[in-house]
């Protein structure tokens, strides 16, 4: 529907107010759909089977336990925690395992549940990845991880409790957003719609904080952008720029998104806009002030090599760029050339700290998603020079991201980018999906946004399933076998 255009106080038509248009039915199943998907997956997924959760888990732990700062032995960095907890990862769910065929059963779980009385004391957890992570991602598992102790659950009772919180904290900020959004409503549902999205937020990965946060804080911007500024407006965008800040610096220009040149000397707009990133700037440069300020070296494997390596001193790979930033573009060309078919995958779901893939005929379903979703429209009309603009802001991101993991999760002087996985682009996605939608819905395409949706999660569940609790999976990524392709395109990788 499309969103109409509202009249000034003075009568005249205003060309960049708008009315947001109301909820449709279609909206309100996926959005349902939504919710039921990530509820599934939170329930479904064996712990520490998402992206780095034991890591997620002992930083949470940590904030649980009323403590913030991280604290260095050697080598290790992380903290010390309850014996427990620490071999509820270490021994009980280890995800260092061979590449041997791993299927979960009901009767793991309930050994890890009987065991915590045998494990008093406390020991040191060792999670460098995560240890310069703020604290404001974590809250909300934390809060579950809390409220399982206090009602004196098992470790692995409270973990599932810490994922629920964790998966409510981000649906809820997925609602905020898409209430906010002034228009193009779907695009962000399409983006929601992905599996990887409902895999992440089930988990206790902060991604379901980092997500909801990108969401609203471009939900945010756009509706004051284009709607207007109102305090309770202005104060929920100074709110969010900071902790969307503290979630992932790289993510505040994308509330750039919104910035146009003044309609006249009373329009604010765009320096309220910019105030709030200088707000959220100062607020992260705080944050690794308190924290210390020093950055996190840890051992990683080669993509290239398959050596062991660390990570650079973030200040030693800035002179490699310093020193010549064409050789730079370079690196970020190819590297993005290489990894692009692994982003597509892993954009759209790729399960079990990413060695799980859906069927290969999921991957154009989702594509095909995605395209109803933009087909669908976004209830608003808008020129070329602002679609532009759009998909530079997340052009302008997504280079930044790349940076990011070049300066801080690649070894030192390395010819390649290590480390960028395809749910770090989630945030940016939207704001593509909008930029190339029409103004009018074309036709039968909301149907088939809503029927590609629903099948797509459909397929992941299955495959969850059946990975995790039936047939079992290699924990090291598959290719697609030349003999059967046709298990490749219908059956997950776990059983090709």
């Amino acid at each position: 529907m499309r969103s109409e255009r509202i009249r000034t106080r003075t009568g005249a038509r205003s060309a960049d107010m708008l009315l947001a248009a109301p909820w449709s039915r279609l909206e309100k199943l996926l959005l349902a759909a939504i919710a039921i998907a990530t509820l599934f997956c939170t329930l479904i997924t064996p712990p520490f089977q998402a992206p780095d959760e034991n890591q997620h888990y002992m930083k949470a732990l940590l904030l649980s336990e009323g403590r913030v700062l991280t604290e260095q032995r050697g080598d290790l960095i992380g903290a010390t925690l309850p014996h427990a907890a620490v071999d509820f990862h270490a021994v009980d769910f280890p995800t260092d395992v061979p590449p041997t065929l791993r299927r979960f059963d009901r009767a793991m779980l309930e050994r890890n549940g009987d065991a915590d009385a045998q494990r008093p004391g406390i020991a040191f957890a060792d999670f460098p990845n995560v240890a310069s992570y703020a604290p404001t991602l974590y809250a909300p598992g934390a809060v579950g991880l809390y409220l399982g102790n206090a009602i004196d659950l098992s470790r692995r009772d409270a973990f599932y409790v810490g994922r629920l919180v964790n998966a409510a904290t981000g649906l809820l900020l997925l609602i905020a957003a898409l209430q906010c959004l002034p228009f193009g409503r779907n695009a962000l549902l399409a983006t929601a719609l992905l599996p990887t999205f409902a895999y992440q937020t089930g988990s206790l990965s902060p991604d379901a904080v980092i997500n909801g946060l990108g969401f609203l804080g471009l939900a945010l911007a756009l509706r004051i952008g284009f709607m207007g500024a109102s305090p309770a407006r202005a104060a929920g965008l100074f709110v969010t720029a900071p902790l969307l800040a503290l979630a992932k610096g790289v993510y505040l220009p994308i509330m750039a998104a919104s910035l146009r040149w003044p309609q006249d000397r009373r329009d604010y707009r765009p320096w309220l806009l910019i105030g709030a990133m200088l707000v959220g700037a100062i607020g992260f440069i705080l944050w690794m002030t308190l924290s210390g300020g020093s950055q996190a070296l840890y051992h990683i494997q080669s993509r290239r090599t398959g050596e062991t390596m660390i990570t650079a001193p973030l200040a030693d790979q800035l002179a490699v760029i310093l020193r010549d930033p064409l050789a730079y573009v370079r690196i970020l060309i190819s590297s993005v050339i290489e990894r692009a078919p692994v982003y597509a995958l892993q954009i759209v779901g790729r399960f079990g700290w990413n060695a799980i893939l859906l069927p290969l005929l999921a991957y154009p379903l989702a594509l095909l998603m995605l395209g109803a979703g933009v087909a669908t429209g976004t209830g608003a009309r808008f020129g070329i020079g602002q679609r532009l603009w759009w998909l530079a802001v997340a052009g302008g991101i997504a280079l930044l991201i790349e940076t990011a993991m070049y300066l801080t999760g690649t070894p030192l002087g390395a010819d390649y980018i290590q480390g960028t996985q395809g749910r770090y682009f989630l945030p940016i996605l939207p704001l593509i999906l909008i930029a190339l939608s029409p103004d009018r819905p074309m036709r039968g395409a909301p149907r088939l946004f809503a029927g590609t949706a629903l099948l797509l999660l459909v397929i992941a569940a299955m495959t969850l399933f059946d990975s995790f609790w039936v047939h079992g999976f290699i924990t090291t990524d598959g290719m697609p076998p030349h003999d059967s392709l046709a298990r490749a395109l219908l059956l997950p990788s776990p059983r090709w």
